[in-house]
């Protein structure tokens, strides 16, 4: 597997490019223990995101009914179609932002750092079983957070309302090629029930954590304009605003169902439109 990469990065002089932040998992045994994460069968149709070399790609091929591998680099793209013959492996060259996503139950990916953030808010507007990503280590630490940590932020509170976050590895820089910067981590995905996912306003949520240290008053004082309230309007309803659940605590120590508390209060005295849902 390790002897495989190397081959092809010599037989092909390749360099990494790092505007597309391609640093390629070499050891065996992370790949191995991800795929077994993945707890994939014959009926499982996976999506990948970025498959770099194919190494990953190569174990999830013989596990899956179907890959779907998605990358932006047309070099790894021809590469991969000449080196590999897989009969269930569609490889799918585009920017994984913007393609179409095909049908697909499980997710198994080393991710481009750089699209943490907008690709994960993407998967989760998918139905899917299971995701076992890998994330810079700070992010994934931040996915996992609890209200009050440290690092409990809006991408913890809009990824806990839709689904259960576990991170179950540390990985080390030595663990890629060429080797980053950051250690790496392992986080597993799994979405909620429909009747237990919370879908949150999310100019709420972000006038909320732009002042994640603020009391719920206090933030929403000074990110008045970001759910649509002037300066005289927000003066005309703060009164009314002490009255709102959670209102003098720390937006950090906030759960998502403490934000949707908040919004439909807000909702009630007619300070937010029931139509005002914006995008992560």
């Amino acid at each position: 597997m390790r002897e495989r990469l190397f081959y092809l990065i010599s037989k092909y002089n390749l360099r990494a490019n790092s505007d597309l932040g391609q640093n390629f998992l070499i050891v065996p045994d992370i790949i191995e223990r991800n795929v077994e994460r993945a707890e994939l069968s014959e009926r499982d149709r996976v999506l990948e995101i970025g498959p770099g070399l194919g190494v990953l790609t190569d174990a999830l091929a013989g596990r899956a009914e179907k890959v779907y591998s998605i990358e932006k680099d047309s070099r790894l793209v021809n590469i991969l179609r000449r080196e590999y013959n897989w009969p269930n492996v569609e490889i799918i060259e585009g920017d994984a932002l913007k393609v179409p996503f095909p049908e697909f139950n499980k997710i198994v990916s080393n991710l481009p750092y750089q699209i943490s953030s907008p690709i994960t808010f993407r998967f989760l507007k998918y139905d899917f079983d299971r995701a076992v990503l890998i994330y810079q280590l700070e992010f994934a630490q931040r996915i996992v957070s609890k209200p009050g940590d440290r690092n409990y932020s809006r991408l913890s509170l809009m990824v806990q309302s839709k689904a259960r976050a576990e991170l179950v590895e540390r990985i080390g820089r030595g663990a890629f090629w060429p080797k980053p910067k950051v250690d790496s981590a392992v986080v597993v995905l799994e979405p909620k029930p429909s009747s237990e996912r919370i879908e949150l306003d999310e100019n709420l949520v972000r006038a909320l954590f732009q002042h994640r240290r603020s009391t719920v008053l206090s933030a929403l004082k000074k990110s008045h304009h970001m759910i649509g309230l002037t300066k005289e309007e927000f003066k005309n309803v703060r009164e009314s605003l002490f009255r709102m659940p959670h209102a003098e605590r720390r937006v950090f120590q906030l759960s998502p169902e403490d934000v949707q508390e908040i919004e439909e209060f807000l909702r009630e005295e007619g300070l937010i439109s029931p139509a005002s849902r914006g995008n992560p």
